[in-house]
């Protein structure tokens, strides 16, 4: 009796929940589905259904490709499970996956875009003029793009090209970890706080816990360069040295981060906000987990090339670390700032210009002590 009372109770909950939302209810689209795509799809669907001022049901944009003969988007909808990206995590049943962007992104409110840098020029181009007018996003994208004077911020690109706000949401989070539930921080860059807010209700949860600042460049930089400094991480590993030089590239890398977003982003720049997970907290884990690590450590061991690795180990996901450290070397060229950020450089140089893996330690070496 006991439980039937109970289930009664919830449903009768569940009901008024439903029952509450009106035209106004916000609704969200993914625009992505890799790892991190569908690990934020499992946080937002679940949310969604708890929350009164968004719509119930999720759209994500996946890239249609097959997996043993079936459409990915076919096996998501049927299995609700990413089998490719995110084997093992079933998503929400509010999840629909889309394969066209343009209908998937058509009547949302909020837009979540989580796709390797490399290609949100072209799709922004497929969603221009056809996003609703008061649309707002959150680039969840680590990474950075040139622009003709210098360095363009992936959020940037995105706000010129669909003319929308956009926030960012950057952390210590290994896609896997979180899908898996257990515990980490991240941080939202917003320099609307009431816009921050409701990004931080549809994204947070006990497991996920979220902090709002409104230095959005500088979240967002250390996101993109975090990437660079575990590439060198992985080549001590590649090495075999041990716990001790990895502190150092670590520490040296922070500073190289503090210094180029002294010099390149907008506004202030707060060392509270390198304390923030989006700094120090994201640069330790990838230095000792996550992709960018993984493939530079068997770039040593196997002498492979970074593409070669990368179709290897990645399952169809992109490494964004070497690439970054390429478009920061146009940039500081640009700028003739290419001696001030040594470990960047040398990582540039190792992965792209064939120098030998020592030139990477001969930079720990003789960093400069101060920037």
């Amino acid at each position: 009796m006991f439980r039937a009372d109970r289930g009664a109770r919830q449903c009768g909950t569940q009901q008024a929940r439903q029952g509450s939302r009106t035209m106004a209810s916000k609704k969200v689209c993914i625009v992505g589905s890799g790892n991190w795509g569908s690990a934020i799809a499992k946080i937002v669907g679940s949310n969604v259904t708890q929350l009164v001022q968004f719509d119930p049901q999720v759209a994500m944009w996946v890239f249609e490709e097959e997996v043993s003969g079936q459409k990915l988007t076919e096996i998501i909808n049927t299995k609700h499970e990413n089998v490719k990206y995110l084997p093992g995590h079933k998503l929400p049943l509010n999840v629909v996956a889309i394969p066209d962007v343009i209908q998937a992104a058509a009547d949302a409110d909020i837009l979540i875009f989580v796709v390797p840098h490399q290609f949100i020029g072209k799709i922004c181009d497929q969603l221009k003029g056809h996003l609703k007018r008061n649309a707002i996003g959150v680039s969840l994208i680590k990474g950075v793009d040139e622009g003709p004077n210098g360095l363009k911020l992936i959020s940037e690109v995105i706000h010129e090209r669909l003319g929308i706000p956009i926030s960012v949401l950057m952390g210590a989070n290994i896609a896997s970890e979180v899908a898996d539930e257990k515990f980490c921080e991240t941080t939202i860059g917003c320099k609307d706080l009431a816009q921050g807010q409701l990004l931080k209700e549809l994204l947070q949860t006990p497991n996920f816990r979220i902090t709002v600042v409104q230095e959005v460049d500088t979240v967002e930089i250390c996101g993109a360069l975090k990437n660079v400094v575990a590439v060198g991480a992985g080549f001590c590993d590649g090495l075999g040295f041990g716990d001790n030089t990895k502190a150092a590239v670590i520490r040296l890398g922070l500073m190289e981060m503090i210094a180029f977003s002294k010099l390149f982003c907008k506004g202030s720049v707060s060392s509270t906000t390198f304390l923030e997970s989006c700094g120090i907290a994201d640069l330790i884990t990838t230095c000792y987990g996550g992709r960018n690590r993984k493939v530079a450590e068997a770039f040593v061991r196997t002498g492979k090339s970074i593409e070669q690795l990368e179709k290897e180990m990645l399952n169809g996901q992109k490494l964004q670390g070497p690439q970054t450290a390429q478009e920061l070397h146009n940039i500081l060229k640009h700028k003739g700032l290419l001696d001030k950020f040594p470990l960047f450089m040398a990582v540039y140089q190792v992965c792209y210009e064939g120098h030998p893996i020592q030139k990477f330690i001969h930079c720990l070496q003789n960093h400069p002590e101060h920037m």
